[in-house]
């Protein structure tokens, strides 16, 4: 496979998924894989674009921007939740961060 390597990886939420994958679908016919992207995106995204992108950025101030973006798309409700995210990460993580995660994620939540 001549000239197929990844030159960098960068994680995105599933907000930003959608976003990429419904502009796509605006220009081109979406493949079979495509398209079963775009279906469980739209079932699954909590949160719109720009709410997603503010969050995030809320969140990178306690955690790597990974991790914000792991929470953003879950939006953990209590800190057994939450704890679940981290559970085989090795990085240790506060338990006042944790309560710190789970108010920032509150004014966000819109169940």
């Amino acid at each position: 496979m001549i000239g197929k390597k990844v030159l960098e990886t960068e994680p995105i939420s599933v907000a930003e998924v959608k976003d990429i994958l419904e502009g796509f679908a605006q220009e081109h016919e979406l493949n079979y894989e495509q398209n079963i992207s775009l279906d469980h995106v739209i079932k699954f995204s909590k949160l719109e674009l720009e709410e997603s992108i503010k969050l995030i950025g809320e969140l990178e101030e306690v955690v790597k921007k990974k991790y914000a973006i792991k929470i953003t798309d879950m939006l953990p409700e209590d800190l057994a939740d939450l704890r679940l995210l981290f559970a085989k990460e090795r990085v240790p993580i506060k338990s006042e961060d944790l309560e710190q995660i789970l108010k920032i994620v509150e004014k966000y939540r819109t169940e």
